[in-house]
């Protein structure tokens, strides 16, 4: 067995060809890996089927954040070339719409940088770098008139993260069908597979829906740099459990169903506000819970994921709740299999 504190013991080798481009023709057709975490035994099945896995009373936790187009092209006022400016987490301590934001070329973007943001020849919002934050972000207050949401809808791009380079057709298709709450730089992937007509489908044989909220930045995508995985400076996100959804979710188990979340969101959303006797508390803050293997789970019993980067936080996550063996085997076998991996690939059961 390696070292499980050691970053490298998450490699895997992965084709290019295998990192999903573009999204399925349609949500629920992708492929899924199903993976029994008590003996290893794996199933291939489609993402449909998932139906066959989940019972009655079962609670199915879903994370109803919405992405916005929080990639913005701007240029600076006291130099030339454009300015990338990728909006991660709003400040909610400072009034208005201030943002911590990566910015691309990092070094031009100075203290008291001002840069505009058009479309075409009109000036819809101007952006003030107020502070330099741990990292390289920027803190940039956003002035403008109107209503902040209508303007990114007119001038940002959905911020696909940097493996895929074809142009998303439908911008639709990197939102689930149940995003409610605008703040996400990156969709809760996890999620693209459900249809409202799945959704429908496992309500009606008594699956119980829950929802709670985690807002995505950017740090998902940021692979671990340090040897030692102990020393990884784990980025932290807006999370919201609502007294309703904590209700739902003590009752379920107090009558025996699975506590099931969809995507590594909704797992550290519920690891983040559940008690040492695995009560759901309401919350609302931040969460920068890093889980990986030894970690004890306190909340759930079956993980709904996508296949994720090699020495990736996400990858480690699912190692701890999967079991390492079991996890790095079924990658093993979803590589040689030519699953879709990714954000827009092919989706994994853990049970």
């Amino acid at each position: 067995m390696p070292d499980l504190m050691k970053t490298k013991s998450y490699f895997y080798g992965l084709d290019e060809k295998l990192i999903a481009q573009t999204p399925s023709e349609k949500r629920d057709k992708s492929r899924l890996l199903v993976l029994d975490k008590q003996n290893g035994a794996i199933e291939h099945k489609h993402f449909c089927d998932i139906c066959e896995y989940l019972k009655p009373s079962d609670c199915v936790i879903i994370n109803d954040t919405k992405v916005i187009p929080a990639r913005l092209y701007g240029k600076s006022t006291t130099h030339t070339g454009k300015i990338e400016v990728v909006l991660i987490a709003r400040d909610n301590k400072k009034g208005g719409e201030v943002w911590s934001c990566m910015t691309r070329p990092g070094k031009k973007t100075k203290l008291n940088e001002k840069i505009t943001f058009c479309s075409e020849s009109e000036t819809l919002m101007t952006g003030t770098v107020i502070d330099i934050l741990e990292g390289g972000l920027r803190l940039i207050k956003f002035d403008y008139d109107g209503i902040f949401n209508e303007i990114l809808d007119k001038i940002g791009l959905m911020p696909l993260p940097p493996y895929i380079t074809e142009k998303l057709s439908d911008k639709n298709r990197y939102q689930t069908v149940y995003a409610k709450y605008d703040g996400s730089a990156a969709a809760p992937t996890a999620g693209l597979h459900f249809t409202k007509e799945l959704i429908g489908q496992l309500k009606e044989s008594g699956v119980i829906f829950a929802e709670v909220l985690l807002h995505v930045g950017i740090g998902t995508f940021r692979p671990v740099k340090v040897e030692n995985i102990k020393e990884h400076h784990m980025h932290t996100e807006h999370i919201e459990v609502t007294q309703e959804t904590a209700d739902k979710i003590n009752t379920a188990k107090k009558n025996g169903g699975r506590i099931i979340c969809v995507g590594t969101t909704s797992c550290r959303t519920l690891e983040s506000v559940t008690d040492e006797n695995g009560i759901i508390r309401p919350f609302s803050g931040d969460t920068g819970i890093f889980i990986y293997p030894s970690y004890k789970f306190k909340a759930i019993d079956a993980l709904i994921t996508n296949f994720h980067l090699p020495e990736s936080t996400l990858l480690m996550l699912v190692s701890a709740f999967g079991g390492y063996e079991n996890i790095m085997n079924a990658y093993k076998t979803a590589v040689e299999q030519k699953y879709r991996f990714f954000s827009f690939g092919d989706a994994m059961f853990i049970y």
